[in-house]
């Protein structure tokens, strides 16, 4: 054998750049599930469930498409549940000149394959990600010299660099950005029509691969009840098509929103699909450009949604990439409190942190201000370890994979990067998710007086001096100021 091409689980696009040069009689695909890719993060049964379902599904038309595939899978007698291992126990059985892989979306994971090509004496030789529309080179190009990083650049940068929402040299409708015009709450009549995402019937490979996750899994987090997200690229085209036709012109103004009981809204529920590359994200941008041109949609929704591809989703990749390793090991506001036992059972008395966990644990979902704003918030006002933080993102999400979450978790969320990924810690009392949903209505503390705020002027106090020198906390810490001063006229 001239070439073992390992193919990751979160790299099942068919165009991958693994198969350039791919020769027939002399290479082979090479996939493994293994244990430890499940239990290194506690993770969610449903996460395990649309990995696995979806690899199986990749072998398929792999070997379809006529190419050799050695597959470990997670029940073969002799698995070691290692990924190094199984790795090194194929190397010695097809002898291969070669290792080939598409860079890994994970740290560790690439670790393993440089060690196992070590212990194998083998080159393994590491291609570009075609699936991203910029590469770390093009990122690290885009961050020298510049005393801070902000997305906003980069995605501009981005925009100009593809043409995208692009009226000649301008941006469509004469402005970068749209946000503001996309922070409306629903008021007291709540969402009204909002249509049901396209779902999933399971086929035989995702109930088979069910009934392994229940065998082997069965004490991890989550349910599997309802599994319906897509494991095949042409689920995930159905998946877009739906999105694009029946809720992005209403996605701008609610994104921000949340409401009890309504895990999905607005939402487009495509971040799974994406990140394990059964969608491209150029077909995604262009759908929604396109509702946008042809009227079907409005620009700050448009803008809005592609803002979250083209900008969030390229440039945390390259913050991961340029900052790994040391990036996990962040902790730049010192918390050292312990992950409370109610994030794996969503037993609280705090209606908008039991909405939110009892939802992800169902669903292995949640959208963006949910985490941010809700679970995010909390962890950050109580000063949670920030790798704990990460490490249940990581788990509890079916689009979970560690270069996209835990940029987004450690810096954005948690702030623990000192401001590398954000320019201010997201922060905020109970009156912000009283404005954004009706989560208090169903809640025993009132929002001028519940945990969340009484633990953010706490936070505010606590690290007022290093806050004060980031001039987006300024206001709030007048606040501050100004509730101190109050309460010290009433005593």
């Amino acid at each position: 054998m001239r070439n073992l091409v390992i193919v990751l689980g979160d790299q099942l696009n068919d165009d991958s750049a693994v198969y350039d040069g791919f020769e027939r009689n002399k290479d082979a695909v090479w996939m493994a599930e293994v244990a430890e890719e499940s239990t290194h993060v506690w993770s969610h049964k449903a996460r395990i469930t649309l990995f696995l379902s979806a690899m199986r599904h990749y072998e398929q038309r792999t070997t379809q498409r006529g190419y050799c595939v050695a597959y470990r899978r997670l029940d073969d007698r002799t698995n070691t549940q290692s990924l190094r291992q199984e790795l090194l126990r194929s190397i010695a059985q097809f002898k291969p000149s070669g290792l080939v892989v598409v860079e890994p979306g994970d740290y560790r994971v690439r670790e393993q394959l440089e060690l196992a090509a070590k212990e194998a004496g083998l080159a393994l030789e590491i291609r570009p990600d075609r699936h991203f529309l910029s590469t770390v080179d093009d990122f690290r190009r885009h961050a020298e010299g510049r005393t801070q990083l902000r997305m906003e650049y980069f995605y501009r940068e981005m925009r100009k660099r593809y043409g995208v929402l692009m009226d000649g040299g301008l941006p469509a409708g004469g402005e970068w950005n749209f946000d503001k015009d996309n922070r409306e709450s629903f008021g007291s009549e709540g969402p009204v029509g909002v249509p049901v995402p396209l779902e999933f019937k399971p086929d035989r490979i995702t109930r088979e691969v069910m009934d392994l996750v229940a065998d082997r899994f069965g004490r991890h987090p989550g349910s599997m009840d309802g599994f319906g997200w897509a494991v095949t690229p042409e689920e995930a085209e159905q998946a877009l098509a739906d999105f694009i036709e029946h809720r992005l012109p209403w996605f701008g103004a609610y994104q921000d929103a949340m409401w009890m009981d309504e895990p999905w809204l607005f939402h487009s529920r495509l971040a799974a699909a994406m990140n394990l590359k059964l969608l491209d994200p150029r077909k995604v941008i262009a759908a929604a450009e396109a509702a946008y041109r042809s009227g079907a949609a409005p620009l700050a929704a448009v803008e809005g949604f592609i803002r979250q591809i083209l900008g969030w989703r390229e440039y945390v990749r390259g913050i991961y990439w340029t900052q790994m390793p040391g990036y996990l090991e962040r902790n730049e506001l010192g918390a050292t409190a312990s992950l409370p036992r109610f994030f794996w059972t969503g037993k609280t008395d705090m209606n908008c942190l039991r909405q939110v966990i009892t939802q992800t644990l169902d669903f292995g979902y949640a959208h963006h201000i949910q985490r941010l704003m809700v679970t995010g918030l909390y962890c950050l006002l109580a000063g949670i370890d920030p790798k704990q933080v990460h490490e249940w993102y990581l788990a509890v999400y079916v689009d979970a994979v560690e270069w996209v979450e835990l940029p987004n978790t450690l810096g954005m969320s948690q702030y623990a990067d000192g401001g590398v990924m954000a320019s201010k810690p997201y922060v905020a009392s109970g009156k912000y998710i009283n404005r954004m949903s009706n989560y208090c209505k169903g809640c025993q503390y009132k929002p001028d007086s519940c945990p969340m705020t009484e633990m953010y002027w706490s936070f505010l106090e606590k690290h007022q001096e290093k806050l004060a020198k980031n001039p987006r906390m300024l206001m709030q810490l007048k606040n501050l100021k100004g509730r101190d001063a109050n309460s010290a006229v009433q005593r």
